[in-house]
């Protein structure tokens, strides 16, 4: 392993680190020498007011940029710059702890903000940075325009599985794609991957004067910082992963992901059942024909909710968004007793606040790179038809054996990742932790994952995505907080119950 070492990974919903990104290949010394100049950059640290977002944090909240490669196989071409941001120690700082909130694709800069505020922030500057190619970092993606998301944009939940459905919902990725190219260029387009990202990494924290990096990543945050901890094991300091997702293979991963989503569904209607006027059954498989049966009618008659319209696909968007806490869960029971009786205000109104949390077009592209692909479509029949056994209340009901090449089908450059097994030496202890009942990360996963990095594994009994600092367990959090400053890890196996 070396420090030019390039991971490759592998990767629907903002997700998915069991198998990890690829070999890791030396630089030459002239390679190491013209990468210097972005290793021993000086940023300036000032307001965050001109950074996509700045405006919503703290004003002790500080922002810069740091300077990358869009191709490290070619330091002396195209830069972009990578937008981060730091809120100070409170207390007796120890360093520098860099925050990946996961997605990807969610927005970065406010974590230092945010988890600032927590009990990081009383040793630690926390460091929180958008991905490249999205947020304040730029060049930015550029795929689609405010009028073109309309029609160019499909449902994130389909519902037309005709021939002509599936033959339109395919056109509309090809020509999403066709315009990532036309506004984006293909070298950006190529190396916006986990990959990159984790040079990024290395980058920001040679930057922030760190001789070695301590970082805390959620979700898909887990599946970067795996990747970094791989490619450049000598410079971790010390690593928390947080929810991670399997990389078993795109396929794997997305059928594992509905399970995951129908265990936290059926949780819900268990505990929904228990409460007077429930829209839905505790029997699971009732459970989810009676969602169904509630959400099936606005396939063929969405309901007006003022100039705005609830339709099927919004749904069923708000519905997995509350599932990821339970503290959505009265979303989900009010929304749906109130589309009992034709109204849609609860459900679309918690629809409408998902793509802001996730920049899809980012996420889009990373999996596109860090994935193999499905370029068959009888290939993404049987993939869809695994995904709706995985997950019945997400099953319409009309899958009619045929389904689209997805956008990745028709990503201009090739995949720069592939699944393989995580195997890396010199490494010091990390930390895994997990929810046995997390709506996105399956539990097993986490369990592997901490079986192949000889690291402790943190369970939480929950239902919930993302547990360090966002559950109120100090059973969780008190442990982390002393690995992180004092290095000293937990014991394995240590089991914590909800507040």
């Amino acid at each position: 392993m070396c420090l030019e070492g390039k991971p490759k990974l592998a990767g629907a919903l903002a997700l998915v680190a069991v198998v990890l990104v690829g070999g890791v290949g030396c630089g030459s010394a002239d390679s190491t020498r013209e990468l210097a100049e972005f290793y021993t950059q000086r940023i300036i640290w000032g307001s965050c007011s001109g950074f996509a977002g700045g405006d919503k944090l703290g004003p002790e909240v500080e922002c810069a940029k740091v300077l990358v490669p869009i191709d490290y196989d070619k330091p002396n071409g195209t830069t972009g710059k990578v937008a981060i941001s730091r809120l100070r120690a409170r207390g007796d700082r120890v360093g520098s702890i860099v925050v990946n909130p996961g997605g990807p694709g969610a927005s970065g800069l406010d974590k230092a903000d945010t988890l600032g505020k927590t009990a990081l922030g009383e040793r630690f500057d926390v460091v929180g940075f958008d991905l490249r190619g999205s947020g304040a970092s730029t060049p930015k993606i550029e795929c689609l325009t405010l009028s073109e998301t309309a029609t160019l944009r499909p449902d994130d939940y389909q519902t037309d599985w005709s021939p002509s459905g599936v033959e339109t919902v395919e056109r509309n990725n090809r020509d999403y794609v066709d315009k990532c190219v036309e506004r984006s260029g293909t070298e950006l387009l190529g190396h916006v991957g986990t990959r990159e990202v984790a040079r990024d990494l290395d980058v920001i924290r040679a930057v922030l004067g760190e001789e070695k990096l301590t970082y805390l990543g959620y979700s898909y945050g887990a599946r970067l910082g795996s990747t970094y901890a791989e490619a450049f094991p000598r410079n971790v300091r010390a690593m928390v992963l947080d929810s991670g997702v399997p990389l078993d293979g795109p396929v794997a991963d997305l059928v594992k992901f509905y399970a995951s989503l129908q265990q936290a569904f059926d949780t819900y209607a268990r505990d929904c059942a228990e409460n007077v006027d429930c829209p839905v059954e505790a029997d699971p498989s009732r459970a989810s024909h009676v969602l169904q049966r509630l959400l099936n009618p606005l396939i063929g008659q969405p309901i007006p909710v003022g100039t705005r319209t609830l339709t099927y696909s919004g749904a069923v968007t708000a519905i997995v968004a509350a599932l990821y806490n339970p503290a959505g869960w009265s979303t989900i029971t009010s929304g749906l007793q109130q589309l009992r009786s034709g109204r849609g205000d609860i459900l679309l109104d918690a629809a409408e606040t998902v793509p802001g949390i996730v920049d899809t077009t980012v996420q889009t592209a990373v999996f596109c790179l860090d994935d193999p692909r499905t370029t068959d479509r009888a290939a993404a029949a049987a993939r869809q038809e695994r995904m709706f056994a995985a997950a019945p209340f997400l099953n319409d009901g009309n899958f009619k054996g045929q389904a689209p090449l997805d956008k990745c089908a028709f990503w201009p450059t090739p995949p720069t990742g592939t699944p393989h097994t995580f195997s890396v030496s010199g490494l010091p202890p990390m930390v895994v932790v997990a929810a046995t009942g997390d709506p996105a990360a399956p539990y097993d996963g986490n369990q592997k994952l901490a079986h192949q990095l000889n690291s402790p594994l943190i369970t939480y009994r929950g239902t919930q995505h993302g547990v360090f600092l966002l559950s109120g367990s100090t059973c969780v959090d008190a442990p982390v907080l002393n690995y992180l400053t004092e290095l000293t890890p937990p014991a394995d196996g240590l089991l914590c119950q909800p507040a």
